[in-house]
């Protein structure tokens, strides 16, 4: 095989491979930037995440398209010991590249879920090869939720 046809035979392979994996590149892309965030979490009873949010952080952490597991509330002891006074808990202050580096990995869970589509997209113009593109998308699409309903 000469270089030529070489390089043409994996440029094909990486087109099919893409569009089958793409939706989950635009999943996990999406869902990480939410992470990032923290929009799957309740946070001092001032926000509390809309359902749908925590079921796919669930996926993308876990798997299992579910609510986060609540944490059984402590046992309640028949004799309570007194209670020591808390000491003030000092602020936590994140290192101010913290910022940067949220501003970050939040852009490349939207560059990775825009770079899947726009590849999606290239592969669609191509004339040849294009139903075979379109099952395979439709494939990557259907496979995963189908295996996330039937481990749920």
């Amino acid at each position: 095989m000469n270089p030529a046809q070489l390089n043409r035979l994996l440029r094909k392979i990486h087109l099919y491979v893409s569009v089958f994996f793409a939706p989950l590149l635009l999943f996990y892309g999406l869902t990480g930037a939410i992470q990032v965030l923290h929009l799957h979490e309740a946070r001092g009873g001032t926000y509390t995440p809309p359902a749908v949010v925590e079921k796919l952080a669930q996926v993308h952490i876990h798997q299992r398209y579910a609510e986060k597991p609540k944490r059984p509330a402590p046992a309640a002891s028949a004799q309570k010991a007194p209670e020591k006074p808390k000491a003030a808990e000092p602020e936590r202050k994140e290192p101010p590249a913290m910022g940067v580096l949220k501003a970050i990995l939040f852009l490349s869970g939207l560059g990775l879920a825009g770079s899947s589509i726009a590849g999606v997209w290239i592969s669609l113009l191509i004339p040849r090869g294009r139903k075979l593109a379109l099952g395979l998308l439709a494939a990557g699409s259907v496979l995963p939720v189908l295996l996330v309903v039937l481990v749920s």
